[in-house]
């Protein structure tokens, strides 16, 4: 059931209007007819979800859990709400055990209750891929204003397949500009964990404070209590800063690229 039918569903089984939600929501009856019939392209805001589950009496964070849920690609989804439903079986099982206070020689009966069939299993990836977010496009020049999105963490409006890693924060961005050729160019997309260690000469995702700003560089970290930003194009001057400024560094752990 998607994110509109459900608030359509809970509005109408509480007897408002729509002129009333949106009355309660500060938001125009027009677009939450949209949301509603789900002719919206993205979830609404975070704030739009806080405000409906105040009113149509939502537990909170339930809107926003589904909304972020409709975020992700469908086979995605169909993986998580797969693993989702076996975690929920098991539950069930250890609380019926724990429940009947069960000697270990009758474990084996009331497992033979549940379907425990292996071959449905097999349904799910042996070895699930990663889904890393594509977050935004990273400068390979002079350090920009970054924006997340607003998305939490692993959620995005694009992502890429990266079957080998592991970190749950990891995210991808692509490539501007060409600073950092011939290796990496312009389209680009770089994948960085922020769980990987960072040595000198590595290429980084580096965020940078006051101003709020980030840029793609090779990482040194120098004496006198410095940091070099080297641009891996010859035409570009390094970044010298102090570690005060920084506010992240991640190492870049794969690259993908256009043949």
């Amino acid at each position: 059931m998607s994110l509109g039918t459900i608030i359509r569903q809970q509005r109408k089984s509480l007897r408002l209007t729509l002129d009333e939600v949106a009355d309660y929501t500060g938001f125009s009856k027009p677009y939450l007819s949209t949301i509603e019939t789900g002719r919206v392209k993205n979830p609404p805001s975070v704030q739009l979800l806080e405000l409906l589950e105040e009113c149509l009496n939502f537990e909170p964070g339930h809107l926003q859990h589904l909304a972020d849920m409709e975020r992700m690609p469908k086979d995605v989804r169909r993986d998580y709400e797969a693993i989702d439903a076996e975690n929920r079986k098991y539950k069930k099982i250890l609380r019926d055990i724990i429940g009947r206070k069960l000697k270990p020689s009758k474990v084996g009966k009331i497992l033979s209750e549940y379907d425990m069939n292996p071959q449905k299993d097999q349904t799910l990836r042996e070895t699930p891929e990663k889904w890393v977010p594509v977050m935004n496009k990273v400068p390979a020049g002079y350090p920009a204003e970054f924006d997340d999105m607003g998305y939490p963490v692993g959620f995005a409006d694009d992502y890429v397949r990266c079957p080998d890693i592991h970190d749950p924060n990891a995210f991808a961005v692509r490539v501007v500009g060409d600073s950092m050729e011939p290796k990496f160019t312009e389209g680009h997309i770089v994948v960085f964990s922020p769980a990987a260690d960072v040595q000198n000469g590595d290429d980084c995702f580096v965020r940078l404070k006051s101003p709020h700003e980030t840029t793609f560089k090779r990482v040194f970290f120098e004496e006198g209590d410095k940091v070099r930003l080297q641009p891996r194009n010859d035409m570009y001057p390094p970044i010298i800063v102090r570690p005060r400024r920084l506010n992240g560094i991640y190492r870049a752990v794969i690259h993908y690229q256009q043949l």
